[in-house]
């Protein structure tokens, strides 16, 4: 794929990136966004000035950040650790990244799970749900979902916090039918999106190959281009591995597109780390919680 065509397919998948997105994921190591450097990354993405003071006054007033100075010559000074919004979750990023290396093969089972709980509970209930498809279990039928990975500690201690472990049962299985398919392939395809979600992976491969081609090209990227391409590549990795199951790759299509964009991915964020930009003497916290996150280097 040529840089142009790869553009072109990155614009086209583009996630939306909320002006304080941008704000959060340019916080350092020691807490501090520069102002300057934020307002040219946020030019560079589109966004205008008053979005950019808008937002930041905002923040300052919700009390997640304090401002010493003003305009471009202000530091922004985060209250708490201010990059949740973009941060990987570095267990389940692991997870894919040994999946990829054929380090996670499936046993053939799988893990499923019912719940009946009352309108009365309707919180929980609605918790517990959004729980489970946070960690890529499937709806079956109403109250029944199937996962092909072993998430039982995980929905236990959720149950367990919402109070409603006694209305959960779970159970696992290598004999899954639903109707006439037995298949554990055509399962997975009937269960799950696939089409939408190697889609997904195949904006972040353009993107990233795009990127990819300007670190190792181009030696006159400017600080404020770096730093904008990390806040997008952060934000397209998220928008693909969001709703990613993760499902085994004995269960899905090959070659699966999700592989190829999580190489793709930490190869970049790998020479944006090794090559930091001239007068940088702090890192960004986002680069230490992807290198926290992503497999070393000579894995990638």
């Amino acid at each position: 794929m040529n840089t142009t065509a790869a553009s072109d397919a990155g614009q086209a998948g583009r996630p939306e990136i909320p002006t304080r997105l941008v704000v959060t994921a340019l916080v350092r190591e020691d807490g501090t966004v520069d102002a300057g450097e934020l307002y040219a990354v946020a030019d560079l993405l589109g966004m205008s000035e008053t979005q950019i003071r808008l937002c930041v006054k905002r923040l300052v007033g919700e009390g997640r950040f304090t401002q010493e100075g003003r305009g471009r010559k202000a530091t922004l000074r985060a209250v708490a650790d201010a990059t949740g919004s973009l941060a990987p979750d570095a267990a389940y990023v692991r997870h894919a990244y040994r999946q990829d290396a054929g380090l996670a093969p499936w046993d053939g089972t799988w893990h499923l799970f019912a719940f009946a709980i009352p309108e009365s509970r309707r919180t929980a209930r609605d918790t517990l749900r959004e729980h489970l498809l946070h960690l890529g279990a499937a709806p079956v039928q109403s109250g029944l979902y199937v996962t092909a990975n072993p998430v039982a500690e995980l929905v236990d201690a959720q149950a367990r916090h919402l109070g409603v472990a006694d209305a959960l049962t779970r159970l696992s299985t290598t004999d899954l039918r639903i109707g006439a398919v037995a298949d554990p392939c055509t399962l997975a395809a009937t269960l799950w999106p696939l089409d939408e979600i190697a889609e997904r992976h195949e904006h972040l491969a353009a993107f990233a190959e795009t990127c990819l081609a300007r670190l190792t090209q181009d030696s006159t990227l400017s600080q404020a281009e770096r730093l904008c391409m990390a806040v997008e590549l952060a934000a397209h990795f998220t928008a693909a591995m969001q709703p990613d199951p993760l499902l085994p790759p004995q269960l899905l299509p090959q070659p699966w597109p999700g592989a190829r964009a999580r190489h793709l991915t930490a190869t970049c964020w790998h020479h944006l780390r090794q090559r930091p930009p001239t007068g940088e003497t702090t890192p960004l916290r986002l680069f230490t919680l992807y290198a926290d996150a992503l497999p070393p280097a000579d894995d990638a």
